[in-house]
């Protein structure tokens, strides 16, 4: 008698997700009184409103906060810094010239202020949050959240709210400023929230070159930045401006920034990351004014296990705007990026041009780029093209290279430093591409 095979029936049950731990912020951190009162608090009813973004939403489907140790991060109290590591003095030199307008350096708990006399005379304010917030209130009433505002998600309330450091930047109308301006955010500790809320105002047929950069100690314990940085570059004003991330790899980095260009006014915007644990970057760039021009270039190299994301939206908003974005990087160990792209072309935007495009070099078999480019046209008189590739070294130009009796780790720097090329050419400041250059060269030597 033939046996019946045995049928044996079993259920699955779905693994419960972890939930992301909570801030142990409380309403009493939230500073009291000044200019800033209402704003503060607004913002502070919408951190408690907001939950932490999940990969249920679509702008963080593939950033996953779970680990993000939120309850054990704390605010630097008044003067911690003196406890802490200093700034590296290579940190503090010129990138865009040979020589700083003015240099603003934010710690925990303080800020040093270093500004050229003669620019205070014409009547330019270059300053830390908090003396701004003592000496200029009106103009921080007038910009502060009125280009970011603290509804635009959690990380962004929990900066507006309780924002210890941060500069505020106002060039007036005609005013030229020849030297650059730097400032650098340095966030040295462990369990630390470093949140920072950046202003630049470029007011009618001004022009500034302004640096800022973000960094840390690379062995340290886990640390959170949030940041804010609102930019008006006013009708016939021209700002280049630099931002530069190198936070430790123990850093969970989060910001939300906005530039708003005028009419025939130009923004040429330049991102360099190298840093952190993960980041989340929003960075909008909004062509307000008939004939604005705006242009972004970024530039990441990563390894281990880092995780970046850039979110950009380029927004046509009137007629005869242009944007040129070029977002290029390389990857190393097990790391991600993450690049999600649009160009928004408003209804009556004629005449707009158009262009993005994201390039990535997969170094490693375990790493891996997602590239998301995308198009929304309101108009039907417009010029809009994007791309996006993805691919290895190629083994040719690598063999040759090998060939001729260069070593693996120099050819393969050799064939990295070529892919970055063009992102090189869009820069115009020496010290700029230098920290690149370095970038490239402790990346492509780690093991």
């Amino acid at each position: 008698m033939e046996e019946k095979p045995k049928i044996v029936v079993t259920t699955r049950t779905r693994r419960p997700e972890t939930t992301a731990k909570q801030f142990a912020f409380t309403a009493a951190m939230v500073p009291g009184g000044g200019a800033l009162r209402e704003f503060r608090q607004h913002a502070w009813e919408t951190f408690n409103r907001l939950s932490l973004p999940t990969t249920a939403e679509e702008a963080w489907r593939r950033t996953d906060l779970r680990a993000l140790p939120a309850d054990q991060f704390r605010l630097p109290e008044d003067g911690l810094y003196k406890s802490l590591p200093a700034v590296p003095g290579e940190l503090l030199q010129p990138l865009a010239a040979d020589a700083h307008g003015g240099q603003i350096v934010l710690l925990p708990g303080g800020a040093s202020v270093e500004f050229t006399e003669s620019l205070t005379r014409k009547g330019v304010i270059f300053t830390d949050l908090r003396s701004a917030e003592r000496d200029h209130p009106d103009l921080l009433a007038k910009i502060m959240g009125a280009i970011v505002r603290p509804e635009e998600g959690k990380f962004a309330a929990l900066a507006a709210t309780l924002s210890q450091n941060g500069v505020v930047l106002y060039v007036p109308k005609g005013v030229s400023i020849d030297q650059p301006l730097h400032s650098i955010l340095w966030g040295p500790g462990e369990d630390l929230a470093h949140l920072s809320h950046i202003l630049v105002w470029v007011d009618e047929g001004a022009s500034v070159t302004y640096v800022h950069e973000s960094a840390s100690p690379d062995k340290s314990g886990a640390a959170l930045h949030a940041g804010i940085v609102e930019i008006k570059v006013a009708d016939g004003a021209s700002l280049k401006l630099v931002e530069l991330q190198s936070w430790g790899r123990q850093v969970w980095n989060f910001s939300h920034e906005r530039a708003q260009v005028g009419r025939d006014a130009n923004l040429d915007w330049i991102f360099g990351a190298v840093g952190s644990r993960l980041t989340k970057n929003f960075s909008d760039l909004d062509l307000v004014g008939e004939g604005a021009t705006g242009r972004m270039s970024g530039f990441y190299f990563i390894d281990g296990i880092q995780h970046l994301d850039h979110d950009t939206q380029q927004n046509h908003l009137a007629p005869h705007t242009t944007s040129d974005l070029l977002f290029k990087g390389a990857l190393k160990g097990s790391s991600r990026s993450v690049w999600q792209g649009m160009i928004y072309v408003a209804p009556g935007a004629q005449k707009t041009d158009g262009y993005q495009a994201n390039r990535n070099l997969i170094l490693s078999q375990n790493s891996r780029a997602d590239s998301i480019p995308g198009l929304e046209i309101l108009a039907d008189d417009v010029r809009c093209t994007h791309g996006a590739t993805v691919g290895k070294l190629e083994k040719e130009p690598l063999f040759y290279l090998k060939s001729r009796g260069i070593p693996d780790k120099d050819a393969e720097r050799l064939l990295v430093e070529g892919f970055f090329d063009p992102i090189m050419q869009r820069i115009s400041f020496e010290g700029v591409r230098a920290r690149f250059q370095q970038a490239i060269h402790e990346k492509t030597a780690a093991e």
